[in-house]
Formats: C-alpha cells, sequence, structure tokens
C-alpha cells in the first residue's frame, strides 16, 4: 500500500550517524587503492555523475557525497565513466546501499548542443574542456549500466536532468514529447530538487534493512506504480482546472491588470478558475493526461504543464500520476525547503575545494569560474518561464547565515591555490533574494502563483535589502580580501526598492561592468516570460548610474536578452533593435531562446497554447519562431551593428516596409548595401535632365 506523503519536517541535523568511527576523507574515493588507503572494504552508496568530480559546494556530486559521508555513509564517486559497457561501473566494487546516479549540474543535451542543435566544441565540466566524456541522456544510460554492474542493487536518480524530466516532457532535440526519464532509466526511485533531505532519509532506510520499493511516503520522490493505493482519491486534472464554487484559491495565472495583489485580495477580486476538492491533500492525487495523450495533443501538453507547475509548492502541493503505458509514474509532493541550519551544516563540511587530485595539473573551466565564489542562498520566486530554476530549487528562498557566509569566504582565502584577495561572486540563482520572504507563513504556505514579483512585486513580499548589505559590509571587512563582485544575476525589479542597496552595489561590488538581464524590450514577449517591463530596468539603470557617479566611477550596465522567445514577432525584435540603438548598446554575445524540459516557456514553443492562462481547444495561441532563418534574424536584430547581419536585415527591413532604416543617415538601423547604392546613383542621374530643364527656367 502507498503511504501517505509525510506533512512533518524533520531536521537532517537528528539521523543517528551510521558509522559513528567514520572521518571526513581528503577527498571522496574514485578508485579501489583509495579505498584500501580509508581502510574501507566497500562502499555504503556509490555516485556516478557525468561531471568531473570538484570536491567544491557548487558540484551536485560533491554536496551528496559530503552530506551522506556526514551521515556516516562511506560514499565513492565514478566520475564520467565509460558508457559503452558496464565494467567501468564496477571500478569501486558492488555498493552496500545503492548507486546514485546524476548527469552533472547540467541537463546532458544542454551541455552537448547549443540552441541551434549544434554540437558543441568543448565542455565546461571535463578536464582540460574536452568533450564527449559523457552520453547524451545520461542519467538513463548510466543508470542502465548501474543495473547491468550489480543486478539488484537499488538505483537512484537524480540531478538537475532528473528534475526536469520527471513526467512526460517536450524534448527540443529531438523536437518531440519523451517519457519520464524513470521509466526509460529503469531506475527504482527518481529524487527532484536539491534533494538533500530526500537522499538522507533513503540511505538511513535502507541502512536499516527497509526495501526501496516499500519507500513510497518521501516527499520529493517519484517512483513506477501500477495503479492508485486503497485510501487514495484520484481527481482528473480536467476537473481541477475549470470553474467550480468549492474550495476557492487565487488563480495563479490570471494576469489581467498590473496592479500588485496580495494572494488574499486575488482570491476575491479575481474569477476563480483553479478549485480543488475540500479533500485533505494528503490522499489526494492529481491524474495528468497520460503521456501517449500529452504526446498526441499539444492542448492536452499545455493543460499539464499548467498543472504541473500549480503543484510545486509544498505548504499545498499534491500526489500528481500520470500514465506511461500501463505503469503510472508518480509523483509525491515537493519536499520542504531547508532551514538555514541545515543549510550552513551543508556548507560547513569538509570540502577540500579542490578537483580531485587524479586530475594533476588540467584545467576545469567550469572550476576557474566558480573557485573563488560563494553561494549564499537557493530557489528564486521570480517565475520567469524561460528559467527551470524554479522547477528544480523551488521558489521559496533558502538562505544561510551571515557566520556561515563569512567561515566560507575565509576557507577560500585559507585553502584554495592561487587565491590573490578577489572573491568573484557572492550570488545564487538571483543576486539580490538574500532572505526575501513572504511576510507570512500562512500565506506562503496557500498560495499558488507561479512568481511573487509579477506582473507586480507582491504586497505580501518582504523586499527589506539590508541583510544583505550586512553580508556585504562584513565580507568585505574579512582580512586579506581585497574585492567583492557580484556575478550572478540581479533582479533589478526588486532593487529598485532599495536605493541603499544599489548604492553599496555600485560603490563597492562593479568593476566597470555589471550584467543585467531585462531579455526585451516590448510587452508581447516579456509578459509570455513573465518579466517586468522596461521601465524598471530604465529605473535601475538611472539609480545606479547616479550612484556610480556619487562613488567617483564610470561604470557600465550589460544588457543581455532573449532572441526568438515563444511570443516575439519580427516587429518586436525590430523595436528592441531601435532600443539598443537609442541606448547605444552594442551586445557582443546574443542568446537564442533553448527550450528546456519542462519550463513553460517550452509548452509555449510545443504547443502553441500560453498555459499562464486557462488551456483548451480555443485559448489563446502563442506564435513561436521556430524556422531557422527567422531565428537568425532575430539574433542579427540583436547585433545590428555586426556587418555579417546586414543583408539578412537590409533584406528584411524592406520586406517589412521599413527600407527607411536602411541608410547611412543617424535614424538608420543599418548601412545601406552597394545595390542600395547604386539604385541612389540611377535615380540621381535619371533626375538630372529634370533637374537641368527645372534650372533653364529659372
Amino acid at each position: 500500500m502507498l503511504t501517505h506523503p509525510s506533512s512533518e519536517l524533520r531536521s537532517i541535523l537528528s539521523w543517528p550517524k551510521y558509522r559513528p568511527e567514520l572521518t571526513p576523507a581528503l577527498q571522496l574515493p574514485m578508485s579501489k587503492a583509495e579505498m584500501d588507503a580509508l581502510g574501507w572494504d566497500s562502499c555504503d552508496i556509490i555516485i556516478v555523475t557525468g561531471d568531473a568530480y570538484i570536491d567544491h559546494p557548487s558540484f551536485g556530486m560533491a554536496v551528496i557525497g559530503r552530506v551522506l559521508e556526514a551521515q556516516g555513509f562511506r560514499v565513492g564517486i565514478i566520475s564520467q565513466p565509460d558508457w559503452k559497457s558496464a565494467e567501468p561501473f564496477r571500478t569501486l566494487g558492488q555498493p552496500n546501499l545503492f548507486f546514485g546516479v546524476t548527469a552533472g549540474n547540467m541537463d546532458s543535451m544542454v551541455n552537448h548542443y547549443t540552441s541551434e542543435r549544434r554540437i558543441r566544441s568543448d565542455d565546461a565540466y571535463t578536464p582540460d574542456g574536452v568533450a564527449g566524456k559523457r552520453p547524451d541522456r545520461a542519467v538513463t544510460v548510466y543508470a542502465q549500466r548501474c543495473r547491468e554492474a550489480f543486478k539488484g542493487v537499488p538505483v537512484i536518480i537524480g540531478s538537475i536532468e532528473a528534475s526536469l524530466r520527471r513526467i512526460a516532457h517536450y524534448d527540443y532535440w529531438s523536437d518531440s514529447v519523451r517519457r519520464s526519464v524513470l521509466p526509460d532509466s529503469k531506475a527504482d526511485m527518481l529524487v527532484f530538487g536539491n534533494a538533500e533531505r530526500q537522499i538522507i532519509e533513503i540511505a538511513h532506510r535502507l541502512a536499516n534493512g527497509e526495501s526501496i520499493k516499500a519507500m513510497t511516503d518521501l516527499r520529493g520522490t517519484a517512483m513506477m506504480r501500477n495503479g492508485i493505493p486503497d485510501g487514495w482519491h484520484e481527481i482528473d486534472s480536467t476537473e481541477v482546472d475549470k470553474p467550480g464554487q468549492l474550495i476557492e484559491h487565487p488563480d495563479p495565472y490570471a494576469i489581467k491588470n498590473s496592479q500588485p495583489q496580495t494572494c488574499a485580495e486575488s482570491n476575491k477580486s479575481q474569477p476563480v478558475r483553479l478549485m480543488t476538492r475540500s479533500l485533505d491533500a494528503a490522499n489526494t492525487v492529481i491524474r495528468l493526461p497520460s503521456f501517449e495523450e500529452v504526446k498526441a495533443d499539444p492542448v492536452l501538453y499545455a493543460h499539464a504543464s499548467r498543472l504541473m507547475h500549480l503543484e510545486t509548492n509544498p505548504g499545498n502541493a499534491r500526489a500528481i500520476v500520470q500514465k506511461h503505458g500501463t505503469r503510472n509514474v508518480w509523483l509525491n509532493p515537493p519536499s520542504f525547503p531547508l532551514t538555514t541550519e541545515e543549510m550552513d551544516s551543508i556548507f560547513g563540511l569538509s570540502y577540500s575545494r579542490t578537483p580531485h587530485h587524479s586530475y594533476g595539473n588540467k584545467r576545469i573551466p567550469a572550476y576557474d569560474m566558480i573557485k573563488h565564489s560563494v553561494n549564499i542562498m537557493r530557489g528564486c520566486f521570480g517565475g520567469c518561464t524561460f528559467c527551470s530554476i524554479t522547477e528544480h530549487e523551488g521558489r521559496i528562498i533558502q538562505s544561510r547565515s551571515e557566520d556561515s557566509i563569512i567561515h566560507e569566504i575565509e576557507q577560500i582565502r585559507d585553502k584554495t591555490p592561487g587565491f590573490a584577495g578577489t572573491i568573484s561572486d557572492l550570488g545564487g540563482p538571483t543576486a539580490n533574494m538574500y532572505r526575501l520572504a513572504c511576510k507570512s507563513s500562512d500565506i506562503e504556505a496557500a498560495c499558488r502563483k507561479p512568481s511573487c514579483v509579477f506582473p507586480d512585486i507582491c504586497k505580501n513580499l518582504n523586499t527589506d535589502h539590508t541583510p544583505l548589505i550586512n553580508v556585504y559590509r562584513r565580507a568585505r571587512a574579512i582580512r586579506g580580501i581585497k574585492r567583492i563582485f557580484i556575478a550572478s544575476g540581479l533582479r533589478y525589479d526588486l532593487a529598485v526598492t532599495s536605493p541603499e542597496y544599489i548604492a553599496e552595489l555600485a560603490t563597492h561590488h562593479v568593476g566597470g561592468y555589471l550584467k543585467i538581464a531585462p531579455e526585451h524590450t516590448e510587452d508581447g514577449p516579456l509578459n509570455k516570460m513573465m518579466k517586468p517591463g522596461i521601465g524598471s530596468f530604465d529605473r535601475f539603470k538611472k539609480m545606479f548610474e547616479t550612484a556610480s557617479k556619487k562613488a567617483g566611477k564610470k561604470q557600465y550596465l550589460i544588457p543581455y536578452f532573449i532572441a526568438a522567445h515563444p511570443g516575439t514577432t519580427d516587429e518586436d525584435m525590430l523595436n528592441l533593435a531601435l532600443w539598443l540603438k537609442a541606448n547605444h548598446f552594442k551586445p557582443d554575445q546574443v542568446q537564442a531562446f533553448l527550450p528546456s524540459p519542462m519550463a513553460t516557456a517550452s509548452a509555449m514553443y510545443f504547443s502553441g497554447r500560453n498555459p499562464l492562462r486557462k488551456v483548451g481547444k480555443k485559448s489563446e495561441t502563442v506564435f513561436t519562431p521556430k524556422r531557422k532563418k527567422q531565428r537568425d534574424l532575430h539574433k542579427a536584430f540583436l547585433r545590428y551593428h555586426d556587418p555579417q547581419n546586414w543583408p539578412l536585415l537590409r533584406d528584411a527591413l524592406k520586406k517589412m516596409g521599413r527600407s527607411d532604416l536602411v541608410g547611412n543617415g543617424p535614424e538608420c538601423l543599418v548601412p545601406a548595401g552597394r545595390e542600395d547604392a547604386r539604385s541612389r546613383v540611377s535615380k540621381r542621374r535619371a533626375n538630372l535632365p529634370k533637374q537641368r530643364q527645372r534650372r533653364r527656367r529659372q
């Protein structure tokens, strides 16, 4: 019988240590020789990863490995094994408890291919940046090889690749809807999210003799099941997403005006469209349309995506089930966020903060990028539709304490080779969401809105940047620290609520240039992205420039934009290009929209429908640039100043009836080509006789 997911929060620090005598290893072993040196005859848990093993809290395999080690488990690492046979998966012998499988810090398909489906020539997570050290769909391949290596050993899959592929999902690289990664990998269980809470409990319960098949009550996990167990009430998703006078909840996707509302206010003022029956969420399961149905019907796919995102708040989420063939993928509600104490314990573990010694002097680009950076929080409540952070880490911000952050900076100073006094980043998924949260825990637990800041900042959101300012000031005062930069993405619509924060940022934490991501200027694509209007960027720019000038510094913003996002027309990109030119921005790098699995914008891309609103056969449609020529044009608009793009832009502008923007005048977007110049010369020559006749008459 499937038991109900627990509603009780157990601290990850409350478990008794499995092996009390176990002491932290300098680095987790990757060979039998290293196991022998530690005095181990076997590993309790073996983590298989698609990344190089870097013993640093910015890398998932290191975090999970060290967390399990702190619980008293012997943990080994198999990094980037040759997947063509099962033999490399036997390197460390048979694990006593389970294999943990991760693709790495990135989805393997995103790692391998560009937004134009071209194979990337390098891999930042591999020694010397060598490409091809992991397979496509690494979670599936690795899990199958683990099963071959040691039959009967539980296989548990995780990482962002597993999180974003936990249900039937649109796969951009095959241009099709694929099954959940769970049945394809034949894993015993999938853990989604950052997963420390789940993986610790799984390890202890397996160690106590419990079968993996019996662990059906763990939040943040998914498993295959044959049917709906006794004691559960099933509700069809099409029954949930329709009008009805039952228990009322605010429509989380109703975006009708720009006036900020509290969750409580929206209950009263907005038409109710999302309902739940008066049943305890603990014994209610929502049935999504089956894999076969969403694969065949884009509208049902958009509907399933909409409902999936509705059930993501740990405070009110219900279990979800989706049939794949004759069996069901069963998803328990998300795990509860970590407390500050738990976050501190994870980041305070015995990381060596270096790549595994077996790599020698080989350079690992991803490590070079983050070795002097500090992650101060997790999660994001922005809800940007093209981003997958919320689907993986959740929208509730999980922050570390000041002391924990300061301690890590001191560890970088004292332990990282080549440190010269500069911290490259003090941030996270969003640099300035540290300690920001709903003012009411009751409202937070009941809210189903996908964003706390769109269309405007919710009145219930605490936007006080004082704790973050205090962290900055205390960090700057550490002996041996010369500079601290902020390189993480900044939510500028939040920043403008705190002039003191902008002043602090501009005065002390910008090295001449600050990256910022307005993503677009036009309301059409911005609404589909769930991003603020360009007016917020303009306000931030003005405040930043004023603060920089007051600090006696010449500093500039580097804006980032997305081309070819769902809801973007050629006219939208033209207007963006004109805005860039008027503001003297010339982007060097441009980003074309890449539909990542499970993202809301990916549902728009595949289905042509807008899952931010009620989905049906006659619901709002979304145009998406898909043809290569149009995607190239949208990227060309962003780089209007590049001569290589001028022929494409000239042709497009003429077809759009905007030939006035082709020429050499200050109002023009691109200069005239040779054909245009010859045409003008021919017209002048043709007009010469008429001009001479007029002169004679005069």
